[in-house]
């Protein structure tokens, strides 16, 4: 699959190559390998991210991957090196192109692509393509010839602080992904698509695809049984128990008394801080085709929608788990752990918003792990969903999203229960 995309991407007879990626399929994989073949034709190429973390973490594998390949890194004149770029060989960091010496490889967020004004590269990789704003696109377009854009479908779509509805439908409208743009102007560019997860186990890929992916789908990279998570250290109380049954099955729901409470859920929130903790103080292993480990801290993840109710769970957390990961869906995409454990976008709440029916944001949360994913939330999400189905406006010239938030919740939950 990798072969066909760099055949098409080094053939020439088009300007762009849009690979769509299920989870953990290797997308950056993928970005690595080609930047590392792109740079060895003597070519300069452009990579545009769309977070300071994604453009590190890129900076962290081309280094590995081939570290006597020089690379520029864009930043703004603040920016913090951070160890992953320090590591790297070969990596110069300036807020300017003329600062970076003509490397190889030349890097930034799409937000600090968007303020160069000259110079231009006959080749660019655009990760998180799906992720990333129409205008966005229209602004860095320029500077390149050709270029491969890689993301996921499925996950989070592009976000704006500002209300939006004005130019919805219209051709130019800016919260169109960059893919969506591209396609629709440009129908004859060849879209591969990757079939298999890496990240994801067996127990989780189809469950994610159904929920998800329903027309395209894919598979898990590894086999029943080929992954395992177990716990030295025996049950203790019904966290545990949740904990046992996720290591077991790789799904499993912690569901608190139904309740309608406010965003910042204190039961909810230390449910999820005792979980991730336990895991830790329980001694959990992980065994998989890369061997054997402890579970660590920087191992296991904590999800939720928001970055109050993010900052509620962390301040819960132990000191000997301070080093787990808390965050929200729109920054853990794309990062990958062994056991994460999920605040339920819908727990608590009196009604389903589209911001909290989002079928990308349950997507994140619920496919960042390689082994076991524990769900928390209150009981009730069923009847809050048949309270509330999805009452989103039809607009013309807008394609149906599918699937939509509403029928995603339900498949997921449906799992769940089942586990």
């Amino acid at each position: 699959m990798i072969a066909a995309v760099l055949g098409d991407l080094h053939s020439g007879r088009h300007r762009g190559v849009v690979v769509d990626s299920p989870p953990g399929a290797g997308k950056s994989t993928l970005v690595v390998r080609a930047a590392g073949e792109l740079a060895a034709t003597g070519a300069p190429l452009m990579i545009v991210a769309q977070t300071n973390e994604q453009v590190d973490d890129l900076i962290e594998r081309l280094g590995t991957r081939s570290p006597e390949v020089t690379v520029g890194r864009l930043s703004a004149v603040d920016y913090v090196r951070t160890d992953r770029v320090k590591d790297h060989p070969s990596c110069r960091v300036a807020a300017k192109v003329a600062d970076l010496a003509s490397p190889a490889i030349t890097i930034g967020t799409a937000a600090k692509w968007a303020t160069i004004t000259e110079g231009s590269w006959p080749w660019a990789i655009v990760d998180e393509a799906y992720q990333m704003r129409s205008d966005a696109l229209l602004r860095v377009a320029p500077r390149f010839e050709r270029a491969l854009f890689v993301g996921d479908p499925g996950q989070l779509d592009p976000f704006s602080t500002v209300e939006v509805e004005r130019w919805t439908g219209l051709s130019w409208d800016p919260m169109q992904s960059a893919v969506a743009v591209l396609l629709r102007h440009n129908p004859e560019l060849p879209v591969h698509r990757l079939p298999v997860s890496w990240r994801l186990p067996a127990s989780a890929a189809p469950v994610v695809a159904e929920a998800f992916y329903p027309f395209t789908g894919f598979r898990s990279g590894t086999g029943p049984g080929e992954r395992t998570l177990h716990f030295e250290r025996p049950a203790e109380n019904p966290l545990d128990q949740v904990l046992d049954t996720a290591a077991a099955t790789g799904w499993g729901l912690h569901e608190l008394p139904a309740r309608f409470t406010v965003r910042t859920d204190a039961e909810a929130a230390a449910a999820c801080a005792r979980l991730a903790a336990r895991a830790l103080a329980r001694g959990g292993m992980a065994g998989s085709e890369a061997g054997t480990g402890a579970l660590t801290p920087n191992r296991i993840a904590i999800g939720a929608a928001h970055r109050d109710q993010a900052a509620a769970i962390r301040a819960l957390l132990p000191p000997e788990a301070a080093g787990i990961t808390v965050d929200t869906a729109n920054r853990l995409q794309g990062r990958e752990y062994d056991l994460t454990v999920v605040l339920h976008p819908l727990s608590g709440r009196r009604d389903a918003t589209a911001f909290h029916l989002e079928s990308g944001r349950l997507c994140v949360l619920t496919s960042r792990h390689r082994h076991a994913c524990v769900v928390v939330a209150r009981s009730g999400i069923p009847e809050l969903l048949d309270a509330h189905p999805s009452t989103e406006p039809v607009h013309l010239n807008v394609p149906v999203k599918f699937p939509d938030g509403w029928e995603a919740n339900q498949s997921m939950l449906a799992h769940l229960y089942r586990s």
